[in-house]
């Protein structure tokens, strides 16, 4: 079974930045079109940032231009570089495929304080 690995949470403040980092030990994940997405409490799971296996990416609304979602083929690892972040960007992050196909990994909490 597919094992996704999120880090690179934390408490941030309002304005701040984090990136976010997935990898899956034993799989190429270029090889996948991969997505982060993020669950708020009470909210259901959303998709916020997607890659196709060509490199096309593309990104909710209420992320674009301040989120980028990007592989490094060297590494094996999945990014999401987020930045200029709110309150609203509170959640639990994750990544999978853009289909959610494999088991959902433990995620990484991000909490953005005002």
């Amino acid at each position: 079974q597919v094992q996704l690995v999120e880090s690179g949470g934390g408490l941030v403040q309002a304005g701040g930045s984090l990136r976010l980092s997935c990898v899956a030990p034993g799989i190429i994940l270029r090889f996948n079109g991969m997505a982060w997405y993020r669950q708020a409490p009470g909210e259901r799971r959303e998709l916020v940032a997607s890659i196709t296996t060509g490199g096309k990416t593309n990104y909710a609304n209420s992320v674009r231009d301040r989120f980028t979602i990007s592989n490094n083929n060297a590494k094996n690892t999945l990014y999401l570089q987020m930045s200029r972040l709110t309150p609203e960007d509170t959640a639990v992050y994750y990544c999978n495929t853009d289909r959610g196909q494999w088991n959902w990994g433990q995620g990484t909490q991000v909490t953005v304080s005002s």
